[in-house]
């Protein structure tokens, strides 16, 4: 039993490394993410400024070492707030990506398992969805469910996120299960009388992990740019709490002239992040489908 776990380690920990040795990019990628879920589980004990603290004594602030990146027109420290902004966005986006990738995902594999009308009736719904750009879509879910913090968590925020998620990853989940459907073991289970459920869990997710793996990766990406967006908008997290997409917003914005620093800084934040993701989910792409590898 030892020895069957050393080994697994080992399998995992070389997969690792592989892929950090073949995809230099993914890896960079990886890195600032994991920079980032640092930043915001342990921001309480890396930034020394109360994140929603006013003090008129600083207002705007050009950055110094005591304020790295300037202060906004309240006087609180940029970088404090943008590194709970972390949080935040991570928060939002793992919530929203997830909940959007999962529900598409089981859609997608049970209209491609039983095919037929079911797969008729689901695949019209998605393309009447799909039909809405999704930041369209969000903006009209968030509109319609209004905000309900649980836990310091905007769940129907998290929500009017994952929604527009859905439709896209079932589309892709169902062109994958397809693939699966035709293999011959299919038959022989369903000759042999498992039941759906069984075939589905044992044998459809198994086999669409690595897709699934990839868009979650992509959606979360997706998830931190529209919450930013709907924070930008008023509709999103809104003040005092912390976010990137706040601190782009109201009078911020009147004064990039005065002080850039404070529509910069935010500005790289979001832009890094979503780059980050992309790289990682192109890269863990890739490396787990055999037809990119050279």
């Amino acid at each position: 039993m030892a020895a069957g776990h050393v080994s697994g380690v080992g399998r995992r920990s070389g997969a690792v490394a592989d892929f950090l040795r073949s995809q230099p990019l993914g890896a960079f990628g990886l890195a600032f993410i994991l920079v980032m879920a640092f930043a915001a589980i342990f921001a309480d004990h890396i930034v020394r400024y109360d994140p929603e603290a006013i003090d008129f004594a600083s207002m705007l602030a050009p950055p110094s070492l005591e304020h790295p990146f300037g202060t906004d027109v309240f006087g609180r420290d940029i970088f404090t707030r943008i590194v709970y902004g972390a949080r935040t966005a991570l928060t939002i986006g793992f919530l929203s990506a997830f909940l959007g990738t999962t529900i598409g995902g089981l859609i997608g594999i049970v209209s491609a398992y039983f095919g037929g009308r079911v797969d008729l009736v689901v695949q019209r719904f998605v393309d009447i969805v799909l039909s809405f750009p999704i930041i369209v879509l969000a903006l009209v879910v968030v509109a319609v469910v209004g905000k309900t913090p649980v836990w310091g968590i905007d769940l129907n925020l998290v929500l009017a996120i994952a929604i527009p998620i859905i439709p896209r990853s079932c589309r892709v989940m169902r062109a994958a299960a397809m693939s699966v459907r035709s293999m011959p073991y299919i038959d022989a289970a369903r000759a042999g009388g498992y039941s759906s459920l069984w075939i589905v869990l044992r044998h459809f997710v198994p086999n669409v992990l690595a897709p699934y793996l990839i868009l979650f990766t992509a959606y979360v990406a997706q998830a931190i740019l529209l919450e930013a967006s709907l924070s930008f908008l008023g509709l999103g997290v809104t003040e005092p709490k912390p976010a990137w997409g706040l601190m782009l917003a109201g009078d911020n914005s009147n004064f990039y002239q005065e002080a850039p620093w404070m529509i910069l800084f935010p500005g790289l934040a979001i832009s890094l992040s979503v780059f980050a993701f992309n790289l990682f989910g192109d890269s863990l792409r890739d490396w787990l489908d055999p037809k990119f590898r050279t």
